[in-house]
């Protein structure tokens, strides 16, 4: 397997530290800028499918002020989506991860399969961010134990169920992932909670999500949100994805508000600029 061959730990940085202390210690969220190497995400869909393209817009993301890199070669968009084998994702990573990953910033891999993840993280990639939690591949949890690296738990439905109470489900998913966390090993310090926004809830669910992300905070774990141009925007202002700019960084300084401490974005530029404009502002409440 490729993912056999030892190798330093993959979510320790330059100065051999793990990543997360340093991307949570600051008074505004670290910025993920989303890099999509996929024909179908639901945004940029193609934009930067070939490795030169990729290599620059990473490029382009850290000069604007990224922290982290979250790279993906799934589309794991809520609808319409086509699965695709791990052999196909690892086709789509192997010619442009080791390049981003030579960039110096910590990069995240988004992707739901532990054969993808194994490889990645063994390439340098530091974080995992698996959108079904650790709950959909049994391999999952134990890899991210054994490498030692942090991970993004992400809230996911097969379907939106309008009749639910939201925050309900994520609190009850939440706690099936911890307990398979803590089985598998995996300190609490390196994980990190993701409501999920736009998957397996309708527009209004994911705003709700939004409104009392506050209540998540009691599970004492550091919150990621990533509302960047979901459709729940087009429900308030009809826009398509790349019109939305303005109720992404409204929903982003709200979740920011509300305790986030990592937003992962498509427009990295104009989203630091909004998150330390409004921590700039708090200090001098």
């Amino acid at each position: 397997m490729m993912a056999a061959k030892p190798k330093p730990p993959a979510a320790s940085g330059p100065a051999g530290q793990s990543v997360l202390p340093a991307l949570l210690s600051r008074p505004y969220p670290a910025v993920m800028g989303v890099l999509n190497l996929t024909p179908d995400s639901f945004s940029d869909g193609g934009q930067f499918a070939t490795p030169e393209r990729a290599l620059a817009q990473a490029r382009r993301m850290i000069a604007e002020g990224a922290d982290i890199i979250d790279i993906g070669a799934e589309s794991t968009r809520p609808y319409g989506s086509e699965p695709i084998s791990a052999e196909e994702e690892l086709k789509r990573l192997q010619p442009v991860l080791s390049d981003i990953v030579a960039l110096g910033v910590p990069v995240s891999i988004d992707s739901m399969k532990s054969a993808v993840v194994a490889w990645a993280l063994g390439q340098g990639a530091a974080i995992a961010n698996d959108v079904w939690g650790l709950q959909r591949d049994s391999g999952m949890s134990g890899l991210v134990a054994e490498r030692g690296a942090p991970v993004i738990v992400m809230h996911n439905r097969e379907r939106a169920d309008p009749a639910i109470d939201i925050m309900q489900d994520i609190a009850a998913f939440f706690a099936r992932s911890l307990d398979i966390a803590a089985k598998a090993g995996i300190s609490s310090d390196k994980v990190v909670l993701d409501p999920g926004i736009g998957f397996g809830k309708t527009p209004e669910q994911s705003m709700t999500a939004l409104a009392r992300l506050g209540e998540l905070q009691s599970l004492g774990l550091p919150i990621l949100v990533g509302a960047s141009r979901k459709r729940f925007i087009s429900t308030v202002t009809p826009s398509e994805p790349h019109q939305r700019l303005g109720g992404s960084i409204a929903a982003h300084l709200l979740a920011a508000q509300n305790g986030a401490r990592i937003i992962r974005a498509h427009d990295v530029a104009e989203t630091v600029q909004a998150l330390r404009v409004a921590a700039a502002i708090r200090e001098r409440q």
